[in-house]
């Protein structure tokens, strides 16, 4: 692990969500910031809409910037090839079963955050929990030891 990779040498995933505004964007930003030299993600969804506030804040909490990402639809990468393609949510596993290019596709579901809380504090901690879950299942699977490695 002490050289670093061109991005060309990197693994390239793709996480997959329905409206790639929050569980997605955040994977693609937490796996993107762990693991820098292995891995290039990025994001879409079956649905172009924006990024949650709430998704942005909840990674700045840790330190990792996603203010400059943008929501995009999967047919933006249609054409492109993949080494991991994730799917995010139940929905979008159902929308999108398949995913020309990929050499491995899975699915790993993470609970909504979007719905949860009425006030903007109970939002911030919906979103946190799920921040928290998606990081430490990328730390677990793409970690030096992880089965996605």
């Amino acid at each position: 692990m002490g050289t670093s990779r061109t991005n060309a040498d990197k693994a390239r995933v793709l996480f997959i969500c329905t409206h790639n505004s929050a569980r997605s964007q955040m994977a693609e930003g937490l796996l993107n910031a762990r693991f820098p030299d292995r891995f290039q993600a990025y994001s879409a969804g079956t649905e172009r809409t924006i990024v949650k506030p709430h998704a942005i804040a909840a990674l700045a909490q840790i330190g990792i910037d996603i203010s400059h990402h943008t929501s995009e639809h999967i047919e933006k990468y249609i054409g492109q090839e993949f080494d991991l393609v994730v799917t995010v949510c139940d929905s979008a596993r159902e929308a999108c079963p398949f995913f020309p290019g990929a050499v491995r596709t899975i699915h790993k579901a993470f609970t909504d955050p979007s719905s949860d809380g009425v006030t903007d504090e109970e939002k911030l901690a919906a979103f946190g929990r799920v921040r928290d879950e998606i990081d430490a299942w990328i730390r677990e699977s793409f970690g030096d030891d992880g089965a996605l490695t």
